[in-house]
């Protein structure tokens, strides 16, 4: 390959601790050795806006919420790579992710207590944060979820929690597989909290690659990706992840994604 600067590898959307990220470093640098494609691992860590990592010209594997990927042209969204699927029930083997709705340890026990407390939101282009939570009030509680009191954005799955744990909210939506993650790696800092609820599932975010990288390193990085639980070493590095593989995502399944957000901000209006 030519001596240039290395395509860009990140797991900004789920490096939720030193820990986990340590993890994510050992599949980028697996998927390196494996697909002959050198790549910078980077951080791009909060507060900067994943808008800035999902524009960049040189990324090689990054991983992209669905939300946003739908609602580019498909001339202008970034290349998919794969999908992850987890081991949790909620994937149901799929290529899927969903919310948990939760509450501190003291806080609501029941679905219907939802309705009467203030709720946390990430960023109003994610659909683990922002949008699944709002069409799980509306399914529950139809338009009177207009009314429910909320603070947002607080950026991430960690502003939730920690919004929750200091008492500025009552409930919020932690991205499933986050909240997987950091039961394997950081069970300390989800035992505070519960999980009330979890909402319907969508597809996952999905790995990306920029779309002026050469073919031949997307073939090469989509090919050791979809193959890494048929590696040992791959396939020990998904299970400290908490995947049973990364598979070809479903393009068609992510259209549903902005088509849904756009009814619910209909009915609810922009409450939050």
């Amino acid at each position: 390959m030519p001596d240039t600067a290395p395509p860009v590898a990140c797991s900004r959307m789920y490096n939720l601790s030193p820990a986990i990220r340590a993890a994510w470093d050992e599949l980028f640098a697996w998927l390196a050795r494996r697909s002959g494609v050198r790549l910078e691992v980077i951080a791009h860590a909060a507060p900067a806006p994943l808008s800035a990592l999902w524009s960049r010209p040189d990324m090689g594997a990054v991983f992209m919420c669905g939300y946003p990927f739908a609602r580019l042209a498909p001339s202008l969204r970034p290349v998919p790579l794969a999908a992850p699927v987890s081991r949790a029930a909620w994937a149901a083997g799929r290529p899927l992710y969903a919310s948990h709705i939760v509450t501190r340890q003291d806080g609501p026990l029941s679905v219907a207590e939802l309705a009467t407390v203030r709720w946390g939101w990430t960023v109003r282009d994610s659909q683990s944060g922002y949008h699944a939570p709002r069409q799980f009030l509306l399914q529950h509680f139809g338009a009177a979820a207009a009314g429910i009191a909320a603070d947002g954005p607080l950026l991430n799955p960690a502003g939730v929690l920690a919004a929750l744990d200091e008492g500025r909210i009552e409930a919020g939506p932690v991205d499933a597989y986050a909240w997987q993650l950091l039961e394997l790696h950081e069970p300390a800092l989800v035992q505070p909290f519960r999980v009330v609820a979890t909402t319907a599932s969508t597809p996952c975010p999905l790995l990306v690659a920029s779309t002026g990288q050469p073919d031949t390193v997307v073939e090469a990085l989509r090919h050791a990706l979809l193959g890494a639980q048929d590696d040992p070493a791959g396939r020990a590095i998904l299970g400290a992840l908490g995947l049973e593989a990364f598979v070809a995502p479903d393009l068609a399944s992510y259209a549903a994604l902005p088509l849904r957000a756009d009814a619910t901000d209909r009915e609810l209006g922009a409450t939050w």
